[in-house]
């Protein structure tokens, strides 16, 4: 079959994913609208398998949402439905690496890099925040959902998600030496998630920094040291 068939057959299964996550109200209408164009791009640029990356990303993070939901509800830190913000600051920088980069290394580096640092973050905030944290900069407890605290749980949950995504990557063929998948991926998605930490507990706080701001800086901060690492 022409490839050029089987990256369309690819594109309807991305819409079924799309209308997926909107009914299920993981993302609102413009987040699952973003998801799908960014995905079409990446199909039709650097191939299904980084798209796969991604798609990996967000059943994590959807999973991690759903964990000691009513725990979160009542400490009113339930994210529940994600907006378009959301998926533009963690995903516009690995989107950008596949669309442009293709399977150039050092892209190769910032997209895993991008992807880790993102799940890394968001796998250690949702489950972490079950957890008593502290505040990156002063190591002070503080109440979970601070902006800029960290845990234990929270950051091996984080280093966990990174893992697995370096994993798949050399699974999927995206990077062909699995060490460096994986140190590329655990590296930088800890580096990444660290700084996520820091501008929270600093210029998130201080009102200078969204928290999508945030998370953007982040990634583009795992990208390059997963450029680096690669």
């Amino acid at each position: 079959m022409d490839q050029l068939m089987i990256n369309w057959g690819y594109v309807i299964v991305l819409f079924i994913l799309g209308y997926f996550t909107y009914k299920r109200k993981a993302l609102d209408f413009l987040g699952s609208l973003f998801m799908v164009i960014m995905g079409i791009v990446i199909i039709f640029s650097a191939g299904v398998n980084w798209l796969l990356l991604l798609i990996l990303f967000l059943i994590m993070a959807l999973i991690a949402t759903k964990y000691a939901k009513k725990y979160k509800d009542h400490l009113g830190e339930f994210e529940g439905q994600r907006t378009a913000k959301n998926v533009i600051s963690n995903g516009i920088v690995a989107f950008m690496m596949a669309a442009f980069g293709g399977y150039y290394l050092p892209f190769v580096g910032g997209f895993i890099g991008a992807i880790s640092t993102a799940t890394a973050d968001t796998l250690a905030s949702e489950i972490g925040v079950t957890r008593t944290p502290r505040l990156i900069t002063t190591f002070r407890k503080v109440d979970p959902g601070t902006d800029g605290a960290i845990s234990l749980l929270g950051t091996f949950a984080g280093i966990v998600g990174a893992a697995i995504i370096g994993v798949a990557a050399y699974l999927l063929g995206v990077v062909s030496n699995p060490w460096s998948a994986l140190i590329v991926s655990v590296v930088s998605g800890t580096v990444g998630c660290f700084m996520d930490s820091f501008l929270g507990a600093t210029f998130e706080r201080w009102g200078i920094l969204t928290n999508e701001h945030v998370n953007l800086l982040a990634t583009i901060v795992g990208a390059i040291v997963g450029i680096v690492l690669i």
